[in-house]
């Protein structure tokens, strides 16, 4: 999402062998880098519903959900 200088993140759930920009099953939120500071919008409810049924974040959006405050029960 976003633009050239403007990036903008959208936060997905999507399948392992779906590509990278390609099909997702939800959004579950976005973060906006460029405001000060960063925003972070979450669905918690949707967040932990989805890691309930065994999905697993990536790096990036587990350090997104820890700085949010989100509980991931591993």
């Amino acid at each position: 999402m976003g633009a050239k200088g403007k990036p903008f993140y959208r936060i997905v759930v999507a399948d392992s062998e779906s590509p990278r920009d390609g099909r997702f099953l939800e959004i579950v939120g976005s973060y906006d880098p460029r405001k000060d500071p960063a925003e972070i919008i979450i669905k918690e409810d949707r967040v932990v519903d989805w890691i309930a049924k065994g999905v697993r974040p990536t790096l990036t959006v587990g350090q997104l959900l820890e700085k949010k405050g989100v509980k991931i029960k591993a």
